[in-house]
């Protein structure tokens, strides 16, 4: 009967989880599924504890008040521009968490175990270790730690397909494997993948770091979910299930917003060279001839100025926010800009790009944190046709999510990839740092001279900031 209940609540713990991921769809929802969730998961947490009957013992409830007391720091002391790098490290300790699980079940007692168990737990050894070492070099690059280019090593496929050979071989010899072989091969299993979670996130550059963010996110829940079934546990297989089936999910639509595939992703083939980029693109000595010209003194005044008119002259404004607003923390800059256009009567909104932050869903984050209401913040699909009938494109610190290359540049890492259409308003005003390409290394049509754009190079808080004053 005690089973029986256990089960029952499991399952009322994974409807709930699935109902708060549901809720997170929405903006006005979002936070009530967030707390769905993690409640959920704390009672699915008290009640494993109690079917296994392990609630007396002291070192599991100490372990557990350290963990909450480091996440709470986290939430606290943690930015908003820091959080992708947080979000890559606690999907590696997911794996992590998952390889010191499935390492316990299959050195503790083989001869008790099934082949399944086994064969179950040598994948979640591999799959948690490629997830473990992958998200290390994700928050070392996105931390500036490591360069953000693609690390191309000499032949770099063939270590990767001998790395998965001796993966393939070495999984089903575990699950076989005598007692007095197991912890030698799964130190083996743990160190194959550990290399191969280097070698395959290494070759991702920056700009597709959102996709790498949701596809470790989608291997830490898989890990999960394989050592639910070396332990028999319904509850972590159907959370992990949830988490992998949702981080598969999140890939594939990072993909089709960059118009590219998960291969060319993991091979470095959507990042090329500067150089290589810009062929395709713009002129570069007519951009850096702009860039020589780019005025001082009086003529920035006077361009200010001007851009303060323009924007005191129009009825309807679209922002479009970049990474860069976040490296310069402009947001809150951006929410006064916001305050003083509405209270003129304008029409604001923002359009969010999929891939405008380092992870999915960093840039609405990031304007929430300024208290920028949800319901104004559009997602490209659904604001994109409204550019042709915009008098004024607010760019603040965005590069390739607006470079119109993208339409003509062939061969370069963007060409093809939708992108905010800022070109078809009336007037744009770019507050970017300046005219260098973005992570793409594509230089922006939108740095030429043009009678309807108006650059305001430098650091996009105080841009905003001089801006404001003008209004």
């Amino acid at each position: 009967m005690q089973v029986i209940a256990y089960k029952l609540l499991d399952l009322a713990c994974v409807i709930g989880i699935v109902s708060g991921i549901r809720l997170m769809n929405s903006p006005t929802t979002a936070r009530r599924g967030n707390l769905v969730g993690a409640v959920c998961m704390l009672i699915a947490i008290i009640a494993t504890l109690i079917s296994n009957q392990i609630v007396p013992v002291k070192a599991l409830w100490i372990s557990m008040g350290l963990g909450a007391g480091i996440g709470c720091l986290l939430a606290v002391y943690v930015s908003m521009i820091q959080m992708p790098q947080l979000v890559a490290l606690l999907n590696g300790f997911g794996g992590a968490a998952s390889v010191i699980v499935a390492f316990v079940v299959l050195t503790g007692s083989v001869a008790a175990i099934s082949g399944v168990t086994r064969l179950t737990g040598a994948i979640a050894l591999v799959v948690g270790s490629v997830t473990f070492s992958g998200s290390l070099v994700a928050v070392a690059k996105l931390d500036g730690r490591m360069t953000s280019l693609p690390i191309i090593l000499r032949g770099h496929f063939i270590l990767d397909l001998l790395t998965l050979m001796c993966i393939a071989i070495v999984i089903p010899v575990l699950a076989i494997a005598s007692s007095n072989r197991t912890s030698i091969l799964c130190v083996l299993s743990i160190l194959l993948g550990l290399i191969f979670g280097i070698l395959l996130a290494i070759r991702v550059g920056g700009a597709d770091m959102p996709i790498a963010i949701s596809l470790l996110n989608s291997l830490s829940g898989i890990a999960a979910a394989t050592v639910g079934l070396a332990t028999s546990n319904f509850l972590v297989v159907s959370v992990g299930a949830i988490v992998g089936s949702a981080g598969i999910v999140l890939t594939e639509i990072m993909c089709r917003a960059m118009n590219s595939s998960i291969i060319d992703v993991l091979t470095g083939k959507t990042a090329l060279s500067t150089t290589q980029a810009s062929a395709g693109s713009v002129d570069a000595d007519a951009l850096s001839e702009t860039v020589q010209s780019v005025p001082t003194g009086e003529s920035i005044a006077a361009d200010m100025d001007e851009a303060a008119a323009i924007l005191g002259a129009a009825k309807k404004i679209i922002i479009v926010p970049g990474y860069g607003m976040a490296l310069s923390q402009a947001q809150f800059q951006v929410k006064q800009i916001l305050t003083r256009l509405e209270s003129m009567g304008k029409q604001v909104k923002f359009a969010i790009h999929p891939v405008a932050g380092r992870m999915p869903g960093h840039m609405n984050v990031l304007l929430a944190e300024a208290e920028i209401p949800y319901d104004i913040l559009c997602p490209m699909e659904s604001v994109n046709h409204e550019f042709g009938d915009t008098n004024v494109a607010l760019v603040v610190g965005a590069n390739d999510v607006v470079n119109p290359a993208a339409k003509t540049a062939v061969g370069t890492p963007i060409y093809g990839m939708p992108i905010l259409n800022v070109n078809q308003a009336d007037y744009v005003i770019i507050c970017n740092k300046d005219t260098c390409p973005g992570y793409a290394g594509v230089n922006n049509p939108l740095y030429l001279p043009a009678n309807n754009i108006i650059l305001l190079l430098g650091d996009a808080a105080e841009t905003l900031s001089k801006l404001l004053e003008k209004l």
